[in-house]
């Protein structure tokens, strides 16, 4: 009899630890699905893509705070569409060194813009030399760090250190003038 209620017990105990882990992710999944959203942000964290290879240059990176999210925004000179960005290691284009080392955060989004940082002439566009911080982001709430990854053939790739792995979206914006911008937005968290 007491083999009977303990091999019970035991099966109960082992039900109910398979049915948790069985479970944990839906459990988490629905917790998050059943607090709101912060600032109505539906965003998530998947990597993103689009647009195709440019030919125009970036001539300026610039960051900026918002009530909701942090900003980093890549200018061209002339019409550029295509990025992809995601969580991961970040790598130095042409040399393939790993930038993690070098930049602040406790996530990292690499970010491949599909068009240079130089002119026809192979001269550099923008002021940064590889593995140089590309913004000052002294009070941001989510950004730590934007580092230089270098450009070649064709490709351009920024380290952006995050506070965590955070919702984030990317677009393009045309203008001003005959330029465009890619943005990145990186949301402050995750829900209210």
């Amino acid at each position: 009899m007491r083999i009977r209620s303990a091999l019970t017990a035991l099966a109960v105990v082992l039900a109910g630890l398979v049915a948790g882990a069985g479970s944990g992710a839906t459990a988490s999944t629905t917790m998050a699905a059943t607090g709101s959203p912060y600032c109505g942000i539906t965003w998530g964290s998947a990597d993103k893509a689009a647009g195709a290879l440019s030919s125009s240059p970036l001539i300026e990176v610039r960051t900026g705070r918002h009530d909701c999210y942090d900003r980093v925004v890549f200018e061209f000179a002339g019409p550029v569409n295509g990025y992809s960005v995601g969580y991961g290691e970040t790598w130095t284009e042409g040399e393939g060194l790993a930038l993690s080392p070098y930049t602040a955060g406790g996530a990292l989004l690499r970010v491949s813009l599909r068009a240079p940082a130089y002119d026809e002439a192979h001269l550099g566009t923008v002021p940064y030399r590889v593995g140089e911080h590309a913004a000052n982001l002294l009070r941001y709430p989510t950004l730590r760090d934007v580092v230089f990854g270098g450009s070649f053939e064709g490709y351009t790739t920024f380290a952006v250190g995050v506070r965590a792995r955070l919702p984030f979206r990317t677009f393009v914006l045309a203008g001003p003038g005959g330029h465009s911008r890619i943005v990145l937005d990186v949301a402050h968290q995750w829900q209210e």
